[in-house]
């Protein structure tokens, strides 16, 4: 599959003006990303449409709208409840992403999930004593995500797997849903690092990229989404910023030379740069080790 000019398929279709809210009903209860993904994401930008720098504009004035709340970045540093949240759903979240490598699931659909995920915890008040529920949002926010994007979708059940606790009812997923769904106001195509990348790319290397550097620059990208640093910088200058250190592990490049005349912000880009630089060299340190993804089947809380 190919990623659909950086915006995720609108196939819910719905309004995002609808408010409407849910409530739940009181009795209703690191390193996978790296090794296994280069085969099914190969054709990732197959069909990726080129870009104006009109386009590419248009996008950087569009990404602030679709971010979390200003003021989550600082309660996720200072060891807010949601960071534990957070860091759980996100573990789920890529590890069934690579047990459904079968269904070729594409790297947009693990960031919107995450995107998804930090939105409704920045505009949410989470129960701290429901621990089965940040695993129920976990599966409302890929399932949404997969609905967004992918074109072979998985039953309810088939989606929770990845060392699951929990088992959830179509039904109680569906209505966890709709509560992000509200809670988001219903506003669901993101604006991602995905957006910008070929722009970028071949900005820095002044060609079409190849497509091992496309796949070095996704994983980059994809590495960035456990670390709460990374939210403090918009999904273009993410997008700068791997694509600025995959072009590196390549070819010698003018730092300074490159960022001239792009869209975004060049001391925010090269902040971002060295953040993912530490992230390359903690990947390389840890080397190559595998996780088991599946354990025994989980109970259901509901």
């Amino acid at each position: 599959m190919g990623i659909r000019y950086g915006f995720a398929s609108s196939s819910l279709l719905c309004s995002e003006e609808n408010n409407n809210t849910l409530c739940f009903d009181a009795d209703e209860e690191d390193d996978l990303i790296t090794n296994q993904r280069s085969g099914f994401y190969s054709d990732f930008y197959v069909t990726f449409p080129p870009q104006s720098e009109e386009c590419v504009a248009l996008l950087v004035e569009r990404e602030p709208q679709l971010l979390p709340m200003e003021g989550y970045f600082k309660r996720l540093e200072i060891g807010a409840f949601e960071a534990s949240v957070r860091r759980d759903a996100i573990d789920w979240i890529l590890k069934v992403h690579l047990v459904h490598c079968h269904y070729n699931f594409g790297p947009l659909s693990a960031y919107l999930s995450v995107n998804y995920l930090d939105r409704f915890l920045s505009n949410y008040e989470f129960p701290q004593d429901k621990a089965w529920m940040t695993q129920l949002l976990s599966v409302a926010c890929l399932s949404l995500a997969v609905k967004m994007e992918e074109t072979e979708i998985p039953l309810p059940l088939d989606l929770q797997v990845g060392e699951a606790k929990y088992v959830f009812e179509p039904k109680t997923i569906q209505r966890m849903e709709l509560l992000v769904l509200s809670t988001l106001k219903w506003r669901m195509q993101a604006v991602t690092p995905f957006s910008f990348l070929d722009h970028f790319l071949t900005k820095f290397i002044g060609k079409t990229p190849a497509n091992t550097l496309i796949l070095q620059s996704v994983d980059l990208i994809l590495s960035t989404l456990k670390g709460i640093e990374f939210l403090q910088f918009k999904p273009s200058e993410v997008a700068a910023a791997a694509a600025l250190a995959a072009v590196e592990d390549s070819q010698i490049l003018d730092i300074s030379n490159a960022l001239s005349g792009i869209h975004v912000d060049k001391e925010r880009v090269l902040a971002c740069h060295e953040l993912i630089q530490e992230v390359i060299l903690v990947k390389k340190k840890r080397g190559n080790g595998t996780v088991p993804l599946i354990s025994s089947v989980p109970q259901s809380p509901i």
